[in-house]
Protein backbone atom coordinates (compact mmCIF):
# COMPACT_ATOMS: atom_id res chain seq x y z
CA UNK A 1 0.00 0.00 0.00
CA UNK A 2 1.54 3.29 -0.63
CA UNK A 3 1.91 6.28 1.57
CA UNK A 4 -1.36 7.83 0.26
CA UNK A 5 -3.35 5.16 0.99
CA UNK A 6 -5.19 4.50 4.27
CA UNK A 7 -3.98 1.61 6.16
CA UNK A 8 -5.76 -1.10 7.07
CA UNK A 9 -6.78 0.18 10.47
CA UNK A 10 -7.67 3.93 9.50
CA UNK A 11 -10.10 1.54 7.15
CA UNK A 12 -11.73 -0.51 9.67
CA UNK A 13 -12.03 2.34 12.04
CA UNK A 14 -13.71 4.41 9.31
CA UNK A 15 -16.66 2.12 8.47
CA UNK A 16 -17.39 0.80 11.70
CA UNK A 17 -20.19 3.93 11.36
CA UNK A 18 -23.04 3.29 9.47
CA UNK A 19 -24.04 5.18 6.11
CA UNK A 20 -26.68 7.55 7.90
CA UNK A 21 -24.02 8.35 10.12
CA UNK A 22 -21.52 9.51 7.04
CA UNK A 23 -24.37 10.88 5.46
CA UNK A 24 -24.95 13.53 8.61
CA UNK A 25 -21.63 14.20 8.46
CA UNK A 26 -21.54 15.12 4.68
CA UNK A 27 -24.39 16.51 4.58
CA UNK A 28 -23.08 19.14 7.52
CA UNK A 29 -19.92 19.42 5.39
CA UNK A 30 -22.28 20.77 2.29
CA UNK A 31 -22.79 24.18 3.43
CA UNK A 32 -19.30 24.98 4.31
CA UNK A 33 -17.44 23.71 0.85
CA UNK A 34 -16.27 25.73 -1.32
CA UNK A 35 -18.12 26.44 -4.88
CA UNK A 36 -16.30 26.67 -7.91
CA UNK A 37 -16.47 29.65 -8.68
CA UNK A 38 -14.61 31.53 -11.64
CA UNK A 39 -10.96 30.84 -10.22
CA UNK A 40 -9.44 29.54 -12.72
CA UNK A 41 -9.29 26.15 -11.58
CA UNK A 42 -11.46 23.21 -10.81
CA UNK A 43 -10.09 20.80 -8.09
CA UNK A 44 -11.39 17.16 -9.05
CA UNK A 45 -11.04 13.80 -7.77
CA UNK A 46 -11.33 11.06 -9.77
CA UNK A 47 -12.65 6.95 -8.74
CA UNK A 48 -12.55 4.00 -10.60
CA UNK A 49 -9.36 3.72 -13.25
CA UNK A 50 -9.92 0.86 -15.40
CA UNK A 51 -10.97 1.88 -18.97
CA UNK A 52 -12.91 5.19 -19.12
CA UNK A 53 -11.42 6.97 -16.09
CA UNK A 54 -7.69 6.89 -17.62
CA UNK A 55 -9.23 7.81 -21.04
CA UNK A 56 -11.20 10.69 -19.81
CA UNK A 57 -7.81 11.97 -18.07
CA UNK A 58 -5.28 10.78 -20.95
CA UNK A 59 -7.96 11.96 -23.78
CA UNK A 60 -9.61 15.04 -21.64
CA UNK A 61 -8.93 16.58 -18.60
CA UNK A 62 -5.24 16.63 -18.28
CA UNK A 63 -5.47 18.54 -21.52
CA UNK A 64 -7.83 21.27 -19.91
CA UNK A 65 -5.64 23.63 -17.98
CA UNK A 66 -8.28 24.83 -15.65
CA UNK A 67 -8.78 21.24 -14.08
CA UNK A 68 -6.55 20.11 -11.22
CA UNK A 69 -6.76 16.17 -10.75
CA UNK A 70 -5.63 16.32 -7.27
CA UNK A 71 -6.83 12.81 -6.15
CA UNK A 72 -6.87 9.41 -7.54
CA UNK A 73 -9.15 6.74 -6.23
CA UNK A 74 -8.81 2.89 -7.04
CA UNK A 75 -8.71 -0.45 -4.92
CA UNK A 76 -6.19 -2.06 -7.57
CA UNK A 77 -3.02 -0.81 -6.87
CA UNK A 78 -1.45 -1.64 -10.65
CA UNK A 79 -4.25 0.70 -12.29
CA UNK A 80 -3.69 3.35 -9.00
CA UNK A 81 -0.13 3.81 -9.91
CA UNK A 82 -0.49 3.69 -13.18
CA UNK A 83 -2.96 6.70 -13.50
CA UNK A 84 -0.68 8.44 -10.89
CA UNK A 85 2.03 8.09 -13.21
CA UNK A 86 -0.10 9.07 -16.42
CA UNK A 87 -1.78 12.27 -14.70
CA UNK A 88 2.05 13.10 -13.57
CA UNK A 89 3.67 13.16 -16.77
CA UNK A 90 0.91 14.58 -18.66
CA UNK A 91 0.79 17.85 -15.42
CA UNK A 92 3.75 17.62 -14.07
CA UNK A 93 1.90 17.75 -10.56
CA UNK A 94 1.42 14.18 -9.09
CA UNK A 95 -2.22 13.86 -7.42
CA UNK A 96 -2.78 12.10 -4.01
CA UNK A 97 -3.23 8.44 -4.78
CA UNK A 98 -6.18 6.45 -2.16
CA UNK A 99 -7.93 3.50 -2.55
CA UNK A 100 -10.56 4.82 -0.23
CA UNK A 101 -13.23 7.67 -2.47
CA UNK A 102 -13.85 9.33 1.11
CA UNK A 103 -10.56 10.77 1.24
CA UNK A 104 -11.88 12.57 -1.64
CA UNK A 105 -15.01 13.78 0.05
CA UNK A 106 -13.15 14.84 3.16
CA UNK A 107 -11.45 17.68 1.59
CA UNK A 108 -13.18 21.09 1.39
CA UNK A 109 -10.79 22.44 -1.75
CA UNK A 110 -11.98 19.76 -3.92
CA UNK A 111 -15.05 20.28 -6.23
CA UNK A 112 -16.12 17.26 -8.35
CA UNK A 113 -15.57 14.04 -8.24
CA UNK A 114 -16.13 11.93 -11.12
CA UNK A 115 -17.36 8.56 -10.51
CA UNK A 116 -15.85 5.88 -13.25
CA UNK A 117 -16.13 2.88 -11.55
CA UNK A 118 -18.23 -0.27 -11.90
CA UNK A 119 -22.34 0.68 -11.63
CA UNK A 120 -22.77 -1.07 -9.16
CA UNK A 121 -20.66 1.51 -7.33
CA UNK A 122 -22.00 4.51 -9.39
CA UNK A 123 -25.35 5.51 -6.29
CA UNK A 124 -23.36 5.85 -3.18
CA UNK A 125 -19.87 7.66 -3.96
CA UNK A 126 -22.65 10.07 -5.74
CA UNK A 127 -24.85 10.57 -3.04
CA UNK A 128 -22.00 10.96 -0.40
CA UNK A 129 -20.23 13.71 -2.52
CA UNK A 130 -23.70 15.48 -3.39
CA UNK A 131 -23.90 15.76 1.05
CA UNK A 132 -20.48 16.57 0.99
CA UNK A 133 -20.64 19.21 -1.14
CA UNK A 134 -19.36 18.50 -4.56
CA UNK A 135 -20.56 18.50 -8.24
CA UNK A 136 -20.50 14.61 -9.80
CA UNK A 137 -19.75 13.36 -13.02
CA UNK A 138 -20.98 9.99 -12.86
CA UNK A 139 -20.37 7.83 -15.70
CA UNK A 140 -23.52 5.71 -17.59
CA UNK A 141 -25.44 4.09 -16.53
CA UNK A 142 -26.69 6.21 -13.80
CA UNK A 143 -27.09 3.32 -11.04
CA UNK A 144 -27.48 -0.59 -10.65
CA UNK A 145 -30.91 -0.92 -9.75
CA UNK A 146 -34.56 2.28 -9.67
CA UNK A 147 -34.42 2.52 -6.36
CA UNK A 148 -30.60 3.68 -6.10
CA UNK A 149 -31.14 5.89 -8.97
CA UNK A 150 -33.87 7.95 -7.80
CA UNK A 151 -32.00 8.53 -4.43
CA UNK A 152 -29.38 10.07 -6.28
CA UNK A 153 -31.88 12.31 -7.70
CA UNK A 154 -33.17 13.05 -4.33
CA UNK A 155 -29.59 13.93 -3.15
CA UNK A 156 -28.74 16.33 -5.89
CA UNK A 157 -32.06 18.55 -5.70
CA UNK A 158 -31.76 18.38 -1.93
CA UNK A 159 -27.71 19.67 -2.07
CA UNK A 160 -28.16 21.71 -4.67
CA UNK A 161 -25.32 19.87 -6.80
CA UNK A 162 -24.94 19.62 -10.48
CA UNK A 163 -24.77 15.82 -11.14
CA UNK A 164 -23.31 15.05 -14.80
CA UNK A 165 -24.31 11.39 -16.17
CA UNK A 166 -21.66 10.19 -18.95
CA UNK A 167 -24.49 10.05 -21.60
CA UNK A 168 -22.48 12.02 -23.83
CA UNK A 169 -25.05 12.25 -26.58
CA UNK A 170 -26.91 14.77 -25.25
CA UNK A 171 -24.31 17.75 -25.21
CA UNK A 172 -24.00 17.11 -29.53
CA UNK A 173 -25.66 20.18 -31.34
CA UNK A 174 -26.49 17.60 -34.44
CA UNK A 175 -28.83 16.53 -32.10
CA UNK A 176 -30.70 19.42 -30.97
CA UNK A 177 -30.67 19.85 -35.11
CA UNK A 178 -32.50 16.70 -35.37
CA UNK A 179 -34.73 17.47 -32.40
CA UNK A 180 -35.90 20.71 -33.90
CA UNK A 181 -36.74 18.66 -37.48
CA UNK A 182 -38.60 16.31 -35.64
CA UNK A 183 -40.71 19.02 -33.45
CA UNK A 184 -41.58 21.33 -36.93
CA UNK A 185 -43.85 18.56 -37.88
CA UNK A 186 -40.98 17.12 -41.00
CA UNK A 187 -40.93 13.42 -39.99
CA UNK A 188 -44.81 13.38 -38.88
CA UNK A 189 -46.16 11.74 -35.91
CA UNK A 190 -43.58 9.01 -34.63
CA UNK A 191 -45.42 5.76 -33.39
CA UNK A 192 -42.74 3.73 -33.44
CA UNK A 193 -39.09 3.89 -32.73
CA UNK A 194 -36.07 0.54 -33.30
CA UNK A 195 -33.17 1.06 -30.68
CA UNK A 196 -30.32 -1.32 -32.30
CA UNK A 197 -27.00 -2.44 -30.25
CA UNK A 198 -25.90 -5.30 -32.24
CA UNK A 199 -21.82 -6.09 -32.45
CA UNK A 200 -19.59 -8.94 -31.76
CA UNK A 201 -17.17 -9.54 -28.73
CA UNK A 202 -15.50 -12.73 -27.87
CA UNK A 203 -16.54 -15.20 -25.73
CA UNK A 204 -15.31 -15.18 -21.76
CA UNK A 205 -15.02 -18.45 -21.53
CA UNK A 206 -15.35 -20.49 -18.62
CA UNK A 207 -12.72 -19.43 -15.36
CA UNK A 208 -12.55 -21.25 -12.25
CA UNK A 209 -12.72 -18.85 -8.59
CA UNK A 210 -9.16 -18.24 -7.63
CA UNK A 211 -7.07 -15.82 -4.51
CA UNK A 212 -7.65 -12.37 -4.93
CA UNK A 213 -5.03 -10.83 -6.76
CA UNK A 214 -2.04 -8.98 -4.89
CA UNK A 215 -2.31 -5.52 -4.56
CA UNK A 216 -6.54 -5.55 -4.91
CA UNK A 217 -8.63 -4.69 -1.81
CA UNK A 218 -11.48 -7.33 -3.53
CA UNK A 219 -14.02 -6.52 -0.11
CA UNK A 220 -13.75 -2.72 -1.52
CA UNK A 221 -14.01 -3.51 -4.96
CA UNK A 222 -16.93 -5.57 -4.11
CA UNK A 223 -18.81 -2.72 -2.03
CA UNK A 224 -22.46 -2.89 -1.77
CA UNK A 225 -22.75 -6.36 -3.71
CA UNK A 226 -23.34 -9.71 -2.16
CA UNK A 227 -20.19 -11.57 -1.41
CA UNK A 228 -19.03 -13.79 -3.44
CA UNK A 229 -15.86 -15.57 -4.21
CA UNK A 230 -12.81 -14.15 -6.64
CA UNK A 231 -13.03 -14.91 -10.32
CA UNK A 232 -11.48 -13.10 -13.27
CA UNK A 233 -14.84 -13.46 -15.05
CA UNK A 234 -16.85 -11.43 -12.31
CA UNK A 235 -13.57 -9.05 -11.97
CA UNK A 236 -12.06 -6.30 -14.25
CA UNK A 237 -14.86 -5.43 -17.73
CA UNK A 238 -16.09 -8.88 -17.74
CA UNK A 239 -18.08 -7.60 -14.55
CA UNK A 240 -20.48 -5.70 -17.47
CA UNK A 241 -22.04 -9.69 -18.03
CA UNK A 242 -23.05 -10.25 -13.91
CA UNK A 243 -26.04 -9.29 -12.37
CA UNK A 244 -24.84 -8.64 -9.33
CA UNK A 245 -22.63 -5.82 -10.81
CA UNK A 246 -24.35 -4.50 -14.23
CA UNK A 247 -27.19 -5.37 -16.66
CA UNK A 248 -25.57 -6.49 -19.74
CA UNK A 249 -25.07 -4.77 -22.98
CA UNK A 250 -28.33 -3.35 -22.84
CA UNK A 251 -27.07 -1.53 -20.16
CA UNK A 252 -23.24 -0.86 -21.07
CA UNK A 253 -23.77 0.60 -24.50
CA UNK A 254 -27.18 0.31 -25.52
CA UNK A 255 -28.20 2.49 -22.93
CA UNK A 256 -26.81 5.09 -25.20
CA UNK A 257 -28.81 4.57 -27.76
CA UNK A 258 -31.59 4.36 -25.80
CA UNK A 259 -31.03 7.36 -23.72
CA UNK A 260 -31.12 8.72 -27.70
CA UNK A 261 -34.21 7.72 -28.40
CA UNK A 262 -36.21 8.44 -25.10
CA UNK A 263 -34.73 11.74 -25.78
CA UNK A 264 -35.63 12.96 -29.34
CA UNK A 265 -39.07 11.09 -29.02
CA UNK A 266 -40.47 12.79 -26.10
CA UNK A 267 -41.37 10.23 -23.95
CA UNK A 268 -40.45 9.47 -20.24
CA UNK A 269 -42.10 6.22 -19.16
CA UNK A 270 -43.96 3.88 -20.73
CA UNK A 271 -46.95 1.97 -19.61
CA UNK A 272 -46.09 -1.39 -19.97
CA UNK A 273 -42.63 -3.29 -20.99
CA UNK A 274 -42.01 -7.18 -22.22
CA UNK A 275 -38.69 -8.74 -23.29
CA UNK A 276 -37.52 -11.78 -24.39
CA UNK A 277 -33.94 -13.56 -25.44
CA UNK A 278 -31.23 -15.41 -24.00
CA UNK A 279 -27.52 -16.42 -24.40
CA UNK A 280 -27.64 -18.29 -27.90
CA UNK A 281 -24.63 -17.05 -28.86
CA UNK A 282 -21.64 -18.23 -26.58
CA UNK A 283 -20.90 -20.84 -23.84
CA UNK A 284 -19.29 -18.84 -21.04
CA UNK A 285 -19.76 -17.61 -17.83
CA UNK A 286 -21.76 -14.33 -18.58
CA UNK A 287 -25.24 -14.16 -16.50
CA UNK A 288 -26.80 -11.38 -18.76
CA UNK A 289 -28.24 -11.81 -22.29
CA UNK A 290 -26.43 -12.07 -25.86
CA UNK A 291 -29.49 -11.60 -27.20
CA UNK A 292 -31.98 -9.60 -26.51
CA UNK A 293 -35.16 -7.94 -27.43
CA UNK A 294 -37.13 -5.22 -25.32
CA UNK A 295 -40.49 -3.48 -25.89
CA UNK A 296 -42.11 -0.78 -24.42
CA UNK A 297 -45.53 0.12 -24.65
CA UNK A 298 -46.22 3.88 -24.54
CA UNK A 299 -49.47 5.86 -25.27
CA UNK A 300 -49.04 6.67 -28.76
CA UNK A 301 -45.84 5.02 -29.73
CA UNK A 302 -43.99 1.36 -29.42
CA UNK A 303 -40.52 1.64 -28.39
CA UNK A 304 -37.92 -1.32 -29.68
CA UNK A 305 -34.85 -2.35 -28.69
CA UNK A 306 -32.29 -5.67 -30.46
CA UNK A 307 -29.36 -6.54 -29.45
CA UNK A 308 -26.83 -9.05 -30.47
CA UNK A 309 -22.88 -9.47 -29.19
CA UNK A 310 -22.21 -12.28 -31.87
CA UNK A 311 -22.85 -10.42 -35.03
CA UNK A 312 -19.75 -9.25 -36.29
CA UNK A 313 -20.64 -7.79 -39.69
CA UNK A 314 -22.42 -5.42 -37.61
CA UNK A 315 -19.57 -2.56 -36.29
CA UNK A 316 -19.60 1.03 -34.11
CA UNK A 317 -18.99 4.10 -36.67
CA UNK A 318 -15.11 5.05 -36.49
CA UNK A 319 -14.24 6.80 -34.56
CA UNK A 320 -12.48 9.67 -36.53
CA UNK A 321 -15.69 9.25 -39.11
CA UNK A 322 -17.81 10.50 -36.21
CA UNK A 323 -16.03 14.02 -37.12
CA UNK A 324 -17.07 14.25 -40.82
CA UNK A 325 -19.47 15.33 -42.87
CA UNK A 326 -19.94 11.33 -44.21
CA UNK A 327 -22.91 9.20 -43.11
CA UNK A 328 -22.02 5.47 -42.00
CA UNK A 329 -23.92 2.83 -43.76
CA UNK A 330 -27.13 2.37 -41.77
CA UNK A 331 -27.66 -1.49 -42.52
CA UNK A 332 -24.76 -2.31 -40.73
CA UNK A 333 -24.02 0.42 -38.29
CA UNK A 334 -23.94 -1.15 -35.00
CA UNK A 335 -25.48 1.63 -32.80
CA UNK A 336 -28.15 3.41 -34.35
CA UNK A 337 -31.66 4.80 -34.00
CA UNK A 338 -34.46 4.70 -36.11
CA UNK A 339 -37.55 6.96 -36.30
CA UNK A 340 -40.35 5.94 -38.01
CA UNK A 341 -42.91 8.93 -38.50
CA UNK A 342 -46.03 9.17 -41.14
CA UNK A 343 -43.49 11.56 -43.36
CA UNK A 344 -40.56 10.06 -43.14
CA UNK A 345 -37.85 7.53 -41.75
CA UNK A 346 -34.77 9.01 -39.41
CA UNK A 347 -31.60 7.62 -39.17
CA UNK A 348 -29.71 8.82 -35.90
CA UNK A 349 -26.52 7.82 -34.87
CA UNK A 350 -24.87 8.53 -30.90
CA UNK A 351 -21.96 10.00 -30.28
CA UNK A 352 -21.87 11.81 -33.87
CA UNK A 353 -22.46 10.19 -37.29
CA UNK A 354 -25.12 12.68 -37.58
CA UNK A 355 -28.93 11.87 -39.21
CA UNK A 356 -30.81 11.43 -42.16
CA UNK A 357 -34.08 11.43 -43.31
CA UNK A 358 -35.83 9.52 -46.11
CA UNK A 359 -39.13 9.60 -47.66
CA UNK A 360 -41.42 7.77 -49.77
CA UNK A 361 -39.11 6.00 -52.24
CA UNK A 362 -36.19 6.47 -50.11
CA UNK A 363 -34.82 9.78 -50.97
CA UNK A 364 -33.22 11.79 -48.81
CA UNK A 365 -35.07 14.89 -47.81
CA UNK A 366 -32.82 16.23 -44.79
CA UNK A 367 -29.78 15.35 -43.30
CA UNK A 368 -27.40 16.86 -40.48
CA UNK A 369 -23.56 16.15 -40.05
CA UNK A 370 -22.74 15.08 -36.31
CA UNK A 371 -19.36 16.01 -34.26
CA UNK A 372 -18.17 13.83 -31.19
CA UNK A 373 -19.77 15.23 -28.34
CA UNK A 374 -16.99 14.33 -25.52
CA UNK A 375 -15.28 17.68 -25.37
CA UNK A 376 -18.49 19.61 -25.16
CA UNK A 377 -20.09 17.02 -22.83
CA UNK A 378 -17.23 18.59 -20.30
CA UNK A 379 -17.71 21.85 -21.39
CA UNK A 380 -21.07 21.66 -20.05
CA UNK A 381 -20.46 19.91 -17.12
CA UNK A 382 -18.17 22.78 -16.23
CA UNK A 383 -19.99 25.45 -17.08
CA UNK A 384 -23.20 24.41 -14.98
CA UNK A 385 -20.45 24.45 -12.03
CA UNK A 386 -20.25 27.91 -12.75
CA UNK A 387 -23.93 28.75 -13.27
CA UNK A 388 -25.66 26.20 -10.94
CA UNK A 389 -28.04 25.31 -13.65
CA UNK A 390 -28.63 21.77 -14.36
CA UNK A 391 -26.38 20.09 -17.33
CA UNK A 392 -27.35 18.67 -20.67
CA UNK A 393 -27.29 14.99 -19.10
CA UNK A 394 -28.89 15.85 -15.51
CA UNK A 395 -29.42 12.78 -12.96
CA UNK A 396 -33.03 13.09 -13.60
CA UNK A 397 -32.75 12.29 -17.55
CA UNK A 398 -29.81 9.46 -16.61
CA UNK A 399 -31.94 7.89 -14.35
CA UNK A 400 -34.99 7.70 -16.53
CA UNK A 401 -33.29 6.47 -19.30
CA UNK A 402 -31.19 4.21 -17.34
CA UNK A 403 -34.89 2.59 -15.65
CA UNK A 404 -35.85 1.73 -19.54
CA UNK A 405 -32.82 -0.88 -19.72
CA UNK A 406 -33.69 -1.67 -16.20
CA UNK A 407 -36.72 -2.44 -16.12
CA UNK A 408 -36.46 -3.95 -19.70
CA UNK A 409 -33.72 -6.73 -17.90
CA UNK A 410 -36.59 -7.50 -15.09
CA UNK A 411 -39.14 -8.37 -17.41
CA UNK A 412 -36.25 -10.29 -19.54
CA UNK A 413 -35.78 -12.41 -16.50
CA UNK A 414 -39.09 -12.98 -15.23
CA UNK A 415 -40.36 -14.11 -18.41
CA UNK A 416 -43.44 -12.18 -18.77
CA UNK A 417 -44.94 -8.51 -19.86
CA UNK A 418 -45.09 -5.82 -16.91
CA UNK A 419 -47.06 -2.78 -16.18
CA UNK A 420 -45.49 0.12 -15.24
CA UNK A 421 -46.52 2.92 -12.93
CA UNK A 422 -44.38 6.10 -13.69
CA UNK A 423 -45.79 8.22 -10.66
CA UNK A 424 -44.61 5.05 -8.04
CA UNK A 425 -41.70 4.23 -10.15
CA UNK A 426 -42.75 0.48 -9.38
CA UNK A 427 -44.75 -2.15 -11.62
CA UNK A 428 -48.31 -2.42 -11.06
CA UNK A 429 -49.69 -5.23 -8.69
CA UNK A 430 -46.56 -7.86 -9.31
CA UNK A 431 -44.89 -8.70 -5.99
CA UNK A 432 -42.02 -10.45 -7.81
CA UNK A 433 -41.23 -7.64 -10.31
CA UNK A 434 -41.37 -5.12 -7.40
CA UNK A 435 -38.45 -7.07 -5.86
CA UNK A 436 -35.85 -6.04 -8.45
CA UNK A 437 -36.28 -2.18 -7.94
CA UNK A 438 -34.27 -2.50 -5.14
CA UNK A 439 -31.78 -4.55 -3.65
CA UNK A 440 -29.97 -4.61 0.26
CA UNK A 441 -26.91 -3.21 -0.25
CA UNK A 442 -23.44 -4.74 1.85
CA UNK A 443 -22.64 -3.30 5.30
CA UNK A 444 -21.19 -0.27 5.34
CA UNK A 445 -22.12 0.78 1.70
CA UNK A 446 -25.62 1.23 2.20
CA UNK A 447 -27.98 3.70 1.06
CA UNK A 448 -30.36 5.51 3.43
CA UNK A 449 -34.33 5.48 2.66
CA UNK A 450 -33.66 9.82 3.07
CA UNK A 451 -30.57 11.18 2.20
Amino acid sequence: MNANSLSRREFINRSAGTAAALAVGYAAQAATTSAPASRGKYVIGMMGLGIRGPWLLREELTKRPEVEIAYLCDVDAVRLQAAGKLVEEATGRKPKLVDDFRRILDDKNVHALFNTTPDHWHAFPTILACQAGKDVYVEKPASHNPWEGRKMVEAARKYNRVVQVGSQTRSGPYVQRAIEFIRSGQLGDIHFVRVLNMKHRESIGHKPDEPVPEGVNYDRWLGPAPQRPFNRNRFHYTWHWVWDYSGGDIINDGVHQIDLARWVSGKDYPKAVSATGGQFGFDDDQETPDTQVVTWDFDDMTMVFELTLWTPYMEKTEWNFRDTDQFPDWRFNAMRVELYGTKGLMMLGRQGAGWQVFGPGGQEIAAGPGRHPHGPHLDNFFACMESRARPSADIEEGHRSTLLCQIGNIAYRLGRKLTFDAKTESFVNDEGANGYLKRQGRAPWTISDVV
